[in-house]
Order: structure tokens, then C-alpha cells, then sequence
């Protein structure tokens, strides 16, 4: 292993990942360094990849990608104790070439992907931990690992090392985030047959769902649960805002022994055995709490540079393209041979002004906002399951005396003014 790169991307997830292909396919010398055994074993995330977005670095890479199922459906549960509003959309052009989604699991994935990078020319070295950025003169010139002699150099490093970046920390581009702005997810991998997943949620062979789940399988608290279907396992996890859980005082893996029992979930479940568990920080401050992304030698992307977009949860695919961005930046920067923040900075002009940018800022007030007025969560799910439970019992009372009855039960004229309040403010932050 020489001791100077052109390029050294910390962290082999889909952004460092997207970045090193990207770069190795255009002849730059790259390394690729990923603290894990190998790439995906540190790496989490619901399972859900976008097709376009992974198209764009590889054509066609369903046809040898280890894949999981292509997304048919994708269901929203908004879930009382005892209940679910269930609303979602099943189209079978989602079931044919080109696709729109797959479900995945990281750990086959990224070895796959990472192996194509490899394949394209970068050096992908695991089990090895960056401790620092090497500064000199105020510019990035390579990074000191944990390995005897382990300080490499290049002309620019790229941070792709999660949510929690220490390396764009120490630089001075972000500050300790908050609780309220990253939360901690947790999941199972579930074994289960092949046969009885698509029975159970009424799939043919090769097809896929995804369930969203909110409201009680948070116990209110701002996040979100999943339950995907792999090919034969469950993708199963919970994910809340840390200052919720500090908050109610609830650990992870109680809200998600939770969430395995709620009589809307435990019959998809039934008779899976657990074959991992898995938990993760997911940067959930958005926009307002993106760091800085570009300095002199250095490039931030993926979930380092907080790319989430919580209300749509989509991450992966914002990572990628963050990748590719910041792999444009740097063939800037080489042929002009200034790796200053001046140049670099091309890198954060291509990522506001396309959709990972603006939807990063569309959504920019939305966590803060549903963090800020729990009652989303916590008073108006629940309310509304009550409203279509009253609404679909037959009983003998009209509809127009159940109508008068939901009403009623909102509460007072001034909860009703609340209650219409609080629906526009959701409105204006998601408009």
C-alpha cells in the first residue's frame, strides 16, 4: 500500500462507496478504508434502495446485485394501542424492469458494491479506524489510521463515516449534535419461510412490501417503525429521536420488543426466529443542522453531512448521490490541480441545487416542528383511530349522529381551534 493517494474516502457505506466507484472508474488512485470486518458490517439501515440513484452508478445492477424483493407495496400504519389506519399504494409496473425499489440487507449489499469499486481499480482495506485528518498549513493532506506507521496522504479526503462524524467534528465543521437531532434506531432480521412471507402479505414470487409504522409503535414518540420483506427473512425495527427516549425514558430495545408485540404486527411475525440484531444512529436534524461540506482537501457526504430526508425515509439514496457529487468535485479539482475549498466547493453547489439539496430544505422545519408539538403523535393518531372505529361499527346508530359524536369528542370549541391550527402548521412545514 503506497503511502500517497490521489483520494482516501473514510467509511464504506453507499456514499464513500458511490464516491471511490466513481473515481476508480475514472483513474484515480483511491483508497477505501471501512472500520468494519467488511463493508455493511457496521452499516445499517431499514432496507429500502431507490433504483434510480444506484442506476445512475451502475446500469442495471438488478440483474446481478444481491437483492432482496422489488418493492410492489408500500403501506402507512398510523397505530393506537389496539388499531392501525392503514393507507398505501400496490402498482405491478413496480414489479417490472427498470423498478422503483428494493428491499436489501447492507451486509450482502455493500460487499457486493464495495467489490465493484474494487473491480473499477480502488483499494478497499477493512479493519482499519481513521483517528484523525493529517492538517497541515490549514489544509486536509490525509488521515492517521490505528495501523504501525498507518498516516496516509492524499490530495483530498472524503468523510463518509456516519452520523456521527468525529473527523468533520475535529475539523470544526459541526458542533456535538443534540439529542433532538439524531435518532437511534434498532432492528431484527427475522428468519422466516419464503412461502408464508408471501402468503401472509398476499405477494406473488419476486414481489416485496414495505410497511411505514407511526404513532403507537413509538409510544407517540417522534419516529417511525418499519417491516420489510425479504426473501426470506423480516426486516423489523423502530427508530426515535434520542431526546425522546431520554425524555420518557424508554431504551431501544424495549420500543422494539414493543413493536414485536403489538397485536397489528405479531401475526406477521409469528413463528420467525431472530437471526440478528442491529442499531444505529440516523441523523435526523435536516437541513438546519447540516454541517459544513466542503473545506481545503476535504468533502463531507452520506449521513456525516446529515442527508436524510426523515419524512420520506430516504437516506441511501441521498447518500449515493452525495457520492457522486463529491467524485465530480475532485476530477474539478485534479484538473486543475487546487484541491481548495474554493474548488471543492463545487461539490456543495451540485448538492443544494439537485433534488437531495431541495428536499432537504422543502422539509427543513419538519422534525423540529413534530418534536416540538407532540400531540401529533401522542393525542390526534389515537384520536382518529377512535373516529373510523366509531364510524365502521354498525351498531344502529346513524351515520350523521356518529359524525355529530366524533365531533364532540375532539373537544371543546377551543380544542377544535387547536386541532385546525396544529393541521395547517403540519401543512406550511410539509408544503
Amino acid at each position: 500500500m503506497s503511502e500517497k493517494f490521489d483520494v482516501i474516502v473514510v467509511g464504506a457505506g453507499p456514499a464513500g462507496i458511490s464516491c471511490a466507484y466513481e473515481l476508480a472508474k475514472a483513474g484515480v488512485n483511491v483508497l477505501l478504508i471501512e472500520r468494519g470486518e467488511y463493508p455493511g458490517s457496521k452499516n445499517v439501515m431499514g432496507g429500502v434502495l431507490y433504483r434510480k440513484m444506484m442506476e445512475d452508478v451502475i446500469p442495471e445492477f438488478w440483474k446481478e446485485a444481491p437483492l432482496e424483493r422489488p418493492v410492489v407495496e408500500q403501506r402507512f400504519m398510523m397505530m393506537d394501542k389496539e388499531s392501525a389506519i392503514t393507507v398505501g399504494y400496490k402498482g405491478m409496473e413496480w414489479g417490472q424492469e427498470p423498478y422503483n425499489n428494493f428491499t436489501v440487507l447492507r451486509a450482502k449489499f455493500d460487499q457486493w458494491f464495495a467489490g465493484k469499486a474494487v473491480e473499477q481499480g480502488a483499494l478497499l482495506v477493512n479493519e482499519t479506524v481513521v483517528l484523525e485528518c493529517i492538517v497541515e498549513n490549514g489544509k486536509v493532506v490525509g488521515v492517521r489510521t490505528d495501523r504501525p506507521d498507518g498516516d496516509l496522504y492524499a490530495d483530498v479526503v472524503v468523510l463518509a463515516d456516519g452520523v456521527n462524524s468525529l473527523l468533520a467534528k475535529s475539523l470544526g465543521f459541526h458542533k456535538e449534535f443534540r439529542p433532538d437531532e439524531v435518532a437511534l434506531a434498532t432492528m431484527e432480521i427475522i428468519k422466516l419461510d419464503k412461502k408464508t412471507i408471501e402468503d401472509r402479505f398476499n405477494l406473488e414470487e419476486n414481489q416485496g412490501t414495505t410497511i411505514e409504522l407511526f404513532g403507537d409503535a413509538t409510544k407517540g414518540i417522534l419516529g417511525t417503525g418499519f417491516l420489510y420483506t425479504n426473501k426470506d427473512t423480516l426486516s423489523l425495527g423502530v427508530g426515535s429521536l434520542l431526546s425522546g427516549l431520554i425524555k420518557h425514558k424508554i431504551k431501544p430495545y424495549e420500543l422494539l420488543e414493543y413493536v414485536k408485540n403489538h397485536p397489528m404486527i405479531r401475526p406477521y411475525i409469528a413463528g420467525g426466529e431472530p437471526v440478528e440484531y442491529l442499531a444505529h444512529m440516523i441523523p435526523e436534524g435536516g437541513y438546519k443542522s447540516m454541517p459544513k461540506v466542503a473545506g481545503n482537501g476535504v468533502l463531507v457526504v452520506g449521513d456525516a453531512a446529515q442527508l436524510v430526508n426523515a419524512i420520506h425515509r430516504e437516506g441511501s439514496n441521498l447518500a449515493m448521490k452525495s457520492g457522486q457529487f463529491a467524485a465530480e468535485a475532485v476530477l474539478l479539482a485534479k484538473e486543475r490541480e487546487d484541491y481548495s475549498e474554493a474548488t471543492l466547493n463545487h461539490y456543495k453547489t451540485r448538492l443544494m441545487s439537485s433534488f437531495v439539496g431541495q428536499d432537504m430544505k422543502k422539509y427543513k422545519d419538519s422534525t423540529h416542528h413534530f418534536d416540538k408539538f407532540p400531540q401529533y403523535f401522542e393525542k390526534y393518531i389515537p384520536m382518529a383511530n377512535k373516529a373510523m372505529s366509531q364510524m365502521f361499527t354498525v351498531d344502529g346508530t346513524s351515520k350523521w349522529d356518529k359524525q355529530k359524536k366524533i365531533w364532540r369528542d375532539v373537544g371543546t370549541a377551543g380544542e377544535k381551534l387547536k386541532l385546525a391550527r396544529d393541521a395547517y402548521r403540519a401543512w406550511k412545514v410539509m408544503k
